[in-house]
């Protein structure tokens, strides 16, 4: 009878865990067949070069990758939301992606503004290295941890121009009451030196710079520049980009979202965004050089490097407010640490290979 109820026992064991077992099978296996409807706000146009595409080729990516099991619509600026109101809407759920630039966020996570640009800082190589190699999307993801949001590095326009003024910029004095879309941390040096930085979303520029609401903007550069038509309103286009080295984007997830997925699409996500990261610097790199020429050749822009006394003023006031923004805020602090410990590193080894090559093929051409 002992070796009968063991044997029974026995039998019992193995009969659940083999239908445990094939519930989780079959578990795994319904959330692989489900379907997925996603949105995706944005701060762009719909559409516009760059910027704008860059959700749009993710979209595709993903789809074509998951064979339709997840799909994302891509709304542009105003379309749901505003620009402005892209984490806030990823945030609560209300759409399960958003993109846009970090640095708009300031306000709500004063540390958000180094995974976009720092005045002076990296450049869209070594930001890269940083966020997938050094550190740093960790962090971005701890800074957007009580938010209900996962970052993801989303695309990247290169090096900026500095900037469309309808007067010259001579001198440090001119800056002075300077009224000038100028977003993030270059704001707050711009700030210093006596201009007005002011928050407009890309299409509120234009008719801004032509009705006088504002005497300067700096966007992105040549590509996106001229699509807006900026060379309508204002005269003269400064480089070289001192405030936005490298301009990073970054895709949000709504965090509960994404952890409701499998696992393959989650890996989707992930790899589309990084394709979706170099795609974008990529095609800026091909697009920037054929648009300034079309806006010099074509019309006439004049085009000036910022005097060496402004650039030095604003290479100061950035480091005087790096160092207030760090007093300010611990997790800016802690960023902003890392970021600069890994620029101070990477900045030795580019002296001696990317700047000395430059150097090397600027003077075989002469």
């Amino acid at each position: 009878m002992k070796r009968l109820q063991l044997c029974v026992l026995a039998a019992f064991s193995v009969l659940l865990v083999s239908c445990g077992e094939q519930s989780s099978d079959t578990t795994t296996t319904q959330a692989k067949q489900q379907n997925y409807q996603w949105k995706l706000v944005t701060s762009w146009p719909k559409n516009f070069p760059g910027l704008g595409k860059g959700p749009e080729t993710f979209a595709k990516h993903v789809e074509r990758m998951s064979n339709g099991r997840l799909k994302i619509k891509v709304f542009g600026a105003g379309q749901m939301v505003p620009g402005f109101e892209v984490f806030d809407t990823v945030s609560s759920g209300a759409a399960e992606m958003g993109h846009a630039g970090s640095y708009y966020w300031k306000g709500k996570a004063p540390a958000s503004q180094i995974f976009t640009a720092i005045p002076f800082g990296m450049n869209a190589t070594e930001m890269n290295a940083w966020l997938h190699y050094g550190g740093g999307l960790e962090l971005w993801r701890e800074v957007y941890e009580p938010f209900n949001l996962i970052p993801f590095a989303g695309g990247n326009s290169g090096i900026q121009m500095a900037g469309w003024f309808k007067k010259e910029v001579n001198s440090v004095a001119d800056l002075k009451g300077l009224k000038m879309r100028i977003p993030g941390l270059g704001g707050e040096v711009l700030k210093k030196l006596g201009g007005i930085p002011v928050a407009l979303t890309g299409g509120e520029l234009f008719t801004s710079l032509q009705s006088g609401a504002i005497d300067a903007t700096e966007w992105v550069g040549p590509y996106n520049d001229l699509a807006f038509g900026f060379y309508k309103a204002a005269k003269y286009y400064y480089y070289s980009g001192w405030h936005e080295p490298s301009a990073n984007l970054e895709f949000i997830v709504n965090k509960q979202a994404y952890e409701a997925l499998p696992d393959d699409l989650q890996a989707i996500i992930e790899v589309a965004t990084r394709a979706v990261n170099q795609d974008m610097w990529d095609e800026y790199t091909a697009a920037n050089n054929a648009a300034m020429q079309a806006l010099v050749e074509t019309h006439g822009v004049d085009m000036r490097p910022l005097p060496k006394e402004v650039m030095l003023a604003l290479k100061n006031a950035s480091a005087e407010v790096m160092q207030e923004q760090s007093a300010a805020d611990p997790l800016f602090k802690k960023v902003y640490g890392s970021y600069l410990d890994f620029q101070t590193k990477v900045m030795k080894y580019h002296h001696i290979s990317e700047f000395e090559y430059y150097k090397n093929r600027a003077n075989s051409n002469q």
